[in-house]
């Protein structure tokens, strides 16, 4: 069964962990299967960067998150969906030149 938890690789008092998605029998730093981003717990505040589109092709396909990265997921939520950035961003005028300010007065 496949598991999606963190996986620590900080150094000693000074945690930092990745969300990987491992098979559930594998040790906390042991092989993974793929890396689905990173969580920095010691950062003021603290920085939780998941693919989520990830995230919910694994979980679509069997695998199961820890309790851990289950809290961090829902205390982070993912940010909404412009709909802004599917419209036409509006074009901005290029600055009129020389030529063209001496010929308007």
């Amino acid at each position: 069964m496949l598991t999606i938890r963190l996986s620590r690789v900080g150094t000693t008092k000074r945690p930092f962990y990745r969300v990987v998605v491992v098979e559930s029998s594998a040790p906390r730093d042991g092989r993974f299967v793929e890396i689905l981003g990173h969580y920095n717990p010691r950062a003021e505040p603290e920085v939780l960067k998941v693919d989520r589109e990830r995230v919910s092709h694994w979980m679509g396909n069997g695998a199961r998150p820890s309790s851990t990265v289950r809290t961090l997921l829902a205390r982070h939520p993912a940010p909404p969906q412009a709909e802004e950035s599917t419209k036409a961003a509006p074009v901005a005028t290029p600055p009129a030149s020389a030529d063209e300010t001496q010929a308007a007065t």
